[in-house]
């Protein structure tokens, strides 16, 4: 363990050596040519995207926005409560909630100046072809750890979902009760079907069915909350970060906006970022006030110990399972457009690309879910990495690098204000790799799910 811990703290000492460096040479590179920003006018410029005419409506794309923050996350923060209190939980959600929201006008801000619809694009404009791979590289990262942690709950649950069917109380040997052979049909033939279509906005229906059953998970956590009735941990804030992360989503929506502009983008990006701090404040507070201090880091399998044959607990794990499920293939759509943007930057559409690259994604990371035991984990370590990286760092170094100097001066507050809040995200990210360190160092027992 000490051995462990050491390495450690030289990767996380490292890493901050890599941050600064990284943030040194971001800064030096020289601003793109004014050329490369489209011709001022006094008047009025409409947002227009070149390569595609947006035709989903506010509220579909409200439901995959609000499908992409909602996921596995919101198992994990009853757990998060049980650490950080009743009281402190509150302010650091609604805290994470408006950083959230910011997050998301710096990013329209960055690309209303220049006009393109992805988020490694705006990499490209801020710093260049350096830019441009770090974007992709945080969020193929994030979202493949985003896939894994959904894919997980499909892993564990759903052999007890078809334990139950079966009246059984232990699980046996059969095939179908061995969870790395029913991801990986799941995959085949629910995920990979949906991952293949050609547009985001296609998956708005499947995306307001998630939030539906994620609904339905809701009341159930209020009733048995009515049935049975200081301090930070490593993994809360992280917890908490990663369940607001839907920024590589917002671009690709955007795009596919019916009459997109700014203002109705960013009010898509409140109802949605609105709407999953309730969901997520309410399965919280009545999760924690049922269980308290025995609340586990996956709150199903806590709720598993009260009677795991109850039928509104089985109903409850599959509303779970699909929703996680449906999410899925809009949190793929963003790696998918960082991989071609980075491969293929100038080739048109092609089937064959669309499919070879689903098809290679979901491989491995249903490898990487039948390989790595414990969900905790995933949230923790991605949390405090890429989601600073995509809520704090990049929104604010792009706004800094893309809005014209002649436009917004660096001693003006909007760019005062969106270099803190990068400031920050180095903080948060720091902060929370030490305190795993920390955690892990001590060999605190905690309870891990059961997984």
């Amino acid at each position: 363990m000490i051995d462990k811990g050491i390495w450690f703290l030289e990767f996380v000492r490292w890493l901050n050596v890599l941050l600064l460096l990284l943030l040194l040479l971001l800064f030096r590179i020289q601003p793109e040519e004014e050329a490369f920003l489209p011709e001022k006018s006094d008047g009025f410029k409409k947002q227009q995207f070149t390569d595609f005419e947006g035709k989903t409506s506010f509220g579909m794309s409200a439901f995959n926005l609000s499908n992409a923050i909602m996921g596995s996350g919101i198992l994990g923060l009853s757990y998060a409560m049980s650490n950080t209190g009743i009281v402190l939980f509150p302010i650091l959600l609604t805290a994470i909630a408006c950083l959230s929201s910011y997050s998301v006008h710096l990013l329209l801000q960055s690309a209303g100046v220049v006009g393109i619809r992805a988020y490694e694009q705006l990499g490209l404009r801020a710093f260049g072809q350096v830019g441009k791979i770090i974007a992709a590289v945080i969020i193929t990262l994030h979202n493949i750890g985003a896939m894994s942690s959904y894919l997980f709950i499909v892993k564990f649950e759903l052999p007890l979902v078809i334990q139950a069917f079966l009246g059984q109380t232990s699980s046996s040997e059969e095939w179908y009760m061995n969870g790395n052979y029913l991801i990986v049909i799941v995959s085949v033939l629910i995920i990979l079907p949906l991952a293949l279509m050609k547009h985001l906005g296609y998956l708005g229906y499947t995306s307001g069915f998630s939030l539906t059953c994620m609904v339905f998970f809701l009341s159930s956590v209020r009733y048995y909350y009515g049935m049975l009735s200081f301090c930070i941990t490593a993994y809360a804030i992280p917890i908490l970060a990663f369940a607001f992360v839907c920024h590589p989503e917002v671009l690709p929506i955007y795009t596919e906006l019916r009459n997109p502009t700014k203002r109705r983008m960013q009010g898509i990006a409140n109802v949605s970022i609105l709407g999953m701090f309730v969901m997520y404040l309410l399965t919280a507070i009545f999760g924690y006030l049922t269980f308290y201090v025995n609340t586990e880091s996956e709150l199903l399998h806590t709720y598993s110990k009260v009677d795991p044959l109850d039928t509104l607990i089985l109903c409850v794990r599959v509303a779970v399972l699909v929703a996680v499920t449906l999410t899925v293939p809009v949190v793929l759509f963003p790696i998918r457009r960082a991989l071609l943007q980075l491969l293929f930057p100038e080739k048109p559409f092609h089937w064959a690309r669309h499919v070879a690259i689903a098809v290679c994604l979901l491989f491995c990371v249903n490898l990487l879910v039948i390989l790595v035991p414990n969900i905790r984990d995933i949230f923790g370590i991605i949390g405090a990495t890429t989601a600073p990286c995509l809520i704090f760092i990049l929104p604010g170094l792009f706004y800094i690098r893309i809005v014209p100097i002649e436009q917004e001066p660096m001693s003006s507050r909007p760019k005062i204000q969106a270099a803190c809040f990068t400031a920050l995200g180095f903080v948060f990210m720091v902060m929370s790799l030490t305190f795993i360190g920390i955690d892990w160092m001590s060999g605190e027992k905690r309870s891990a799910g059961g997984h």
